[in-house]
């Protein structure tokens, strides 16, 4: 009998990514299998037509929260899965994965209900930027490695033959695309700095900037202080696979340590992240076959300042972002 499972990661865009690894791995290992995947609602649209999965579960954590989480919990215990792999580290997931009846339940120390899953993995991230330590893709992997092995898989996405369509009209010649947004300030490449660099770029090369909605206002003050005359602001108007889609045949895609790098290395996209407060030895660093990192050359004692960035550099000066030269984006083109 085909075995079933289900993935959690129902924290943001990035992390969704990431998780994509295990279902890529689990598909590998066990073709057959029906794999279900739970994510918070606004995410599932990454997961849209994903060739490895039976059903996506959403779950809406912005209204009814709890009551929400509570109908999953009836959902999946009706399933009885034959192992629930929480890759979510957060309390409320937890206690689903504790009671879902399934026949193994695995997830990360750092769950406060891991003491109940029937087999929990310790979750270690480097907090400094001496030594590497696993990538997340390893860590995560280490949940299921009893399953499969130790080798860990890319994480993938699977845009369909309609979002490529969408994107054809801005690939009749070579182009680049910029994200230049991010959630946290000192993890965002600073405006100055993003238009500082388009306008060293070749007049004829489009740039497209991509990002959500909210991103637009920055993305107009970038094309229209730059004033470069190829660059289109496209944020807020492609999906997630669309925006993969874009990034998958770039000469080169510009991101911060944020969810578009993680959909450029979902395609294998090439890609270039700026690391401003944070660095690439905490293990979320891209993984497409051409990427690279770009980050000060200043040996900063103040850097990483903390994992998940801050709302205004701690020490005032940010140093960190704004000693990064154009050069060093710009070589990444060559």
């Amino acid at each position: 009998m085909d075995k079933k499972f289900l993935v959690i990661q129902t924290a943001f865009i990035g992390d969704v990514i990431l998780a994509t690894g295990v279902l890529e791995k689990l598909h590998r290992f066990y073709p057959g299998a029906a794999i279900d995947f739970m994510v918070r609602k606004g995410n599932e649209t990454l997961l849209t037509g994903h060739p490895f999965l039976r059903r996506v579960l959403v779950w809406d954590k912005k209204k009814n929260k709890y009551r929400n989480l509570l109908k999953l919990l009836h959902q999946v215990r009706r399933e009885r899965y034959d192992a629930v792999i929480n890759i979510q580290r957060f309390a409320a997931t937890g206690m689903l994965t504790a009671f879902s009846n399934a026949g193994e339940t695995v997830g990360f120390d750092k769950n406060p209900w891991s003491f109940a899953f029937s087999k929990h993995i310790p979750h270690v991230v480097n907090s400094d930027a001496q030594g590497q330590t696993l990538h997340e893709i390893e860590r995560n992997n280490q949940l299921v490695e009893h399953l499969t092995d130790a080798v860990a898989d890319k994480p993938k996405l699977y845009p369909s033959a309609d979002d490529y369509t969408s994107v054809e009209q801005f690939k009749t010649q070579p182009y680049i695309c910029v994200a230049p947004a991010s959630v946290w300030f000192t993890k965002q490449y600073p405006k100055e700095k993003w238009i500082s660099f388009i306008q060293k770029l070749t007049p004829w090369l489009p740039v497209y900037l991509i990002g959500a909605p909210t991103d637009r206002q920055l993305c107009d003050e970038i094309v229209q202080q730059s004033g470069h005359a190829n660059a289109l602001n496209l944020a807020g108007q492609l999906s997630f696979l669309q925006s993969a889609a874009l990034l998958k045949d770039a000469q080169m895609n510009y991101v911060n340590d944020s969810a578009p790098m993680h959909l450029a290395s979902a395609v294998n996209a090439p890609v270039t992240a700026i690391y401003c407060s944070t660095v690439n030895t905490f293990g979320f660093g891209p993984l497409s076959d051409k990427s690279f990192v770009a980050e000060t050359r200043l040996p900063l004692d103040c850097r990483p300042c903390g994992l998940h960035g801050h709302a205004a550099c701690p020490q005032g000066h940010f140093k960190c972002a704004l000693t990064i030269e154009d050069e060093q984006l710009l070589e990444k083109l060559g």
